[in-house]
């Protein structure tokens, strides 16, 4: 394969063959080569930039990201955080122990609570100390712990009074009196800024010396946690992905290629592809969030597997004799369309990315083109200038090579192997990969959509942990709240007002799935219960004598809405709709009863269980929409329907195997499983189109279709397989993640390449014979496109 004439043959062909399919956009690389020093002045200029660039990237910690959008939920949900900053704010102490009410133990508690109101940036605290005794008539209630706990049977009696205390018992005690929650209440500025690290760490340090030698678990959850624990597990993987993706593309490029020449000129352009696109997105203003931070690997994706195509051509020039600039000039104009091409494709996935009504899905689509556009540009120009500059005595080089290249000559052994079988046979294996891509599809096609807040929170840490005690033991800790806005003329102390929150309150109270609810309504109902108090000025008393923080909880600052909060459990949304749905149908009797009030079910988890499965389905439908678009694509672009035909197996392939492998996981598909298989699909047709590339040039007038799909396989072959392994390993890095979502992401965009590489060798080779087998008896033409006049 490295004899000089067939590759001036190839040049022979390009200007024969076809106009190139990249439309000439392939000779942007032979710009920089003409002043290769010149060229790396200005990329270490750039470089410099995008340093400065990446320093601006913020992290987008926010657990309503996915749903960010300029939906009415969405709007109103934002409005219902501003104007009742709670549970944004929230951080949860979950202490749990056999022994919790034990009078020691409770003693420690106590001494916590006390400490944790000292913490700075701490705007107040509920706990089952904030509970009070029975009002007496026309003073306030004094507090239920009194500062001396009693002793013996006089404690036993306590603790029962304790755990029957309306005001706490299933809402900050659990009704076994096992588990404490303590609400501590953070400013919002410690949370949107990096005090929250801070402040955080505080609370932990407070929690393990004041319960220390309790036997009492103690762990911290709430959406200030959770956030901070995102932030934490982004930085840290952002780092673990860049390492191992250098490891990989250096480690792998070096064993074949054997020379560090080779090496830098494989692997450095998408390395430098990475630190300019990234710097891109920062001075872009991007932040960093679940999805972005794959970018880095995603780059890696797509310009590693054409530096390598690029690297390998210019290589075999090399061997075959040729000069250092004449090589990386032809290998530019014989492999440079299909990277063109390539690169298309990708940014394709990406756009199919806008039909999402996720404003985070839509931004990573928009990063992601954008960085497939400076990928492309990247490897194009820097693969020729280094090889200019790196690659020496090309003639001894040649010499060595010719004689020994066993690891390269394995793989084109291995590739030689299976094209022979491959294009015994076409139509036999065309007919059986129908079959088995049909039978996936239909399995694929079954999958439900799944989504839950935990899945977005790394699940190696406290929070996850915390939140699933109290599902058990308290009804949930993810909030659902029932907005109620006033009409022009009612007040918040109105009859009416408080007849329609009483009517709320009860049938969030008795909605299934629902428990922990709160609202002023409770405080009303205990004054009436335990002090008989059901006038209005009393309850006004009370309201006004509550500290800010816990009023500012249910009545907004301007006393025109108030929400009626409860708590549910983190379940899939497809188990929250029906709740969500239930109560919003019972609510409509209470908006007919009371005119004039608006009353609408809120909060993420609300939100979530909307929209989510909504969201996934129009993600998936863009992606059997991309199907369509980048077959026709690529059939233009080959000016070949025989091209376009042959290409929608293969690609689908991956997708339909993948999803067939999360059928057999249970795992149904979620937003970062669409994602992962709407971006691999286009990522996975780089092998793809580099072997319709070559088939091209060598599937002439008068040649065996078979003997052209073998040489074909033969060439690009082992770059591809090489690639292939490089990109999953750098994938599949992210199983080491603390993000479920990213652990997903990662190892099913892996087997995506892993399973495109298969559809390569075994799908489109018999696959492509038999469609020009049969444009040759319905045209009489044998070869794959149609030659320039």
């Amino acid at each position: 394969m490295h004899d000089k004439s067939s590759h001036d043959a190839d040049i022979a062909k390009l200007g024969k063959g076809p106009v190139s399919i990249a439309f000439g956009l392939e000779r942007l690389g032979l710009i920089a080569v003409k002043a290769p020093v010149v060229s790396c002045l200005i990329l270490l200029a750039l470089v410099i930039g995008a340093i400065f660039g990446i320093q601006r990237i913020k992290i987008d910690d926010s657990l309503s990201q996915l749903f960010r959008s300029d939906s009415k939920e969405y709007r109103q949900y934002e409005e219902v955080t501003k104007r009742f900053p709670s549970s944004e704010f929230d951080v949860l102490v979950v202490v749990e122990g056999k022994t919790l009410l034990a009078r020691e133990n409770l003693e420690k508690i106590r001494d916590l609570v006390t400490d944790l109101q000292l913490v700075d940036g701490t705007r107040g605290l509920i706990s089952l100390f904030s509970a009070r005794q029975t009002p007496a008539p026309g003073k306030l209630p004094a507090a239920l712990f009194p500062a001396e706990l009693p002793e013996g049977a006089a404690y036993d009696q306590f603790i029962e009074t304790v755990k029957t205390n309306e005001l706490i018992r299933g809402k900050l005690l659990s009704e076994d009196g096992t588990l404490a929650l303590v609400v501590l209440s953070l400013d919002p500025e410690v949370v949107s800024n990096n005090k929250l690290t801070k402040v955080v760490g505080e609370i932990r340090k407070i929690m393990n010396d004041d319960l220390a030698d309790s036997n009492l678990t103690k762990q911290l959850s709430g959406v200030p946690v959770m956030q901070l624990e995102i932030r934490n597990a982004v930085e840290r993987d952002g780092l673990i992905y860049n390492v191992a993706g250098i490891l990989a593309g250096c480690i792998i490029a070096i064993i074949f290629f054997r020379k560090v020449s080779f090496m830098i000129v494989a692997a450095f352009p998408p390395l430098l592809a990475i630190l300019l696109a990234l710097g891109a997105l920062g001075w872009a203003g991007f932040s960093l969030n679940m999805f972005l931070n794959v970018m880095t690997p995603l780059i890696m994706v797509i310009s590693f597997a054409d530096s390598m195509q690029l690297t390998f051509a210019a290589r075999d020039r090399l061997i075959a004799g040729e000069d250092k600039y004449s090589a990386f000039k032809n290998a530019v104009l014989i492999v440079g369309p299909a990277c063109v091409l390539t690169h298309a494709t990708a940014g394709i996935s990406f756009l199919a990315l806008q039909f999402s009504d996720s404003d985070l899905i839509r931004a990573f689509g928009e990063a992601g083109l954008a960085a497939t556009i400076i990928a492309l540009v990247a490897v194009l120009s820097l693969v020729p200038v280094f090889g200019v500059l790196l690659v020496r005595n090309e003639e001894k080089f040649a010499a060595k090579f010719q004689k020994a290249d066993s690891g390269v000559k394995a793989l084109r052994d291995f590739c030689y192997w299976i094209a022979v079988r491959m294009v015994g046979r076409p139509g036999l294996f065309s007919l059986i990969s129908v079959v088995v891509v049909v039978g996936l599809g239909i399995v694929y096609a079954n999958l439900e959509p799944r989504y839950r807040l935990a899945d977005q929170v790394p699940d190696k840490e406290q929070a996850v942990a915390a939140s699933s005690r109290l599902d058990a033991k308290l009804t949930g800790a993810n909030p659902i709240d029932v907005l109620i806005e006033f009409p022009k003329g009612q007040d918040l102390y109105s009859p009416e007002t408080l007849a329609t929150i009483a009517d709320v309150h009860s049938l969030v109270e008795k909605s299934a799935g629902v428990g922990n609810v709160w609202s002023i309504e409770t405080l009303r109902r205990w004054l009436a219960e335990k002090a008989g108090a059901t006038d209005v000025g009393t309850l006004k008393e009370y309201v006004d004598v509550i500290p800010e923080h816990l009023a500012r909880r249910f009545i907004s600052a301007d006393k025109t809405a108030v929400v009626v909060s409860g708590r549910v459990a983190d379940l899939d949304s497809s188990q929250i709709l029906p709740v969500v749905d239930k109560l919003d149908g019972l609510l409509q009797d209470v908006r007919a009863r009371h005119p004039g009030y608006e009353i609408a079910v809120t909060g993420l988890s609300a939100i979530a269980a909307r929209n989510s499965a909504s969201m996934i389905e129009k993600l998936n439908h863009g992606l059997t929409i991309e199907f369509v678009l980048v077959a026709v694509f690529i059939g233009l672009a080959f000016r070949s329907w025989v091209v376009g035909l042959a290409c929608i197996l293969p690609g689908i392939f991956p997708v339909v195997l993948s999803g067939f492998v999360l059928w057999l996981l249970g795992e149904g598909l979620q937003f970062a499983s669409v994602v992962a298989l709407t971006v691999s699909f286009g990522l996975g047709l780089s092998a793809t189109i580099h072997f319709l590339n070559r088939l091209r040039l060598e599937d002439t007038p008068g040649t065996d279709p078979a003997v052209a799909v073998e040489r074909a396989t033969v060439l690009v072959g082992p770059a591809l397989i090489l690639t292939t392994v490089v990109l999953a390993c750098g994938l599949i890095v992210t199983v080491f993640s603390d993000l479920p979502s990213l652990r997903l992401f990662g190892w099913l965009s892996a087997f995506s390449m892993v399973a495109a590489l298969v559809a390569d060798l075994f799908i489109l080779r018999p696959t492509s014979m038999w469609l020009i087998q049969l444009q040759q008896k319905l045209t009489g033409r044998s070869t794959l496109t149609k030659p320039a006049e």
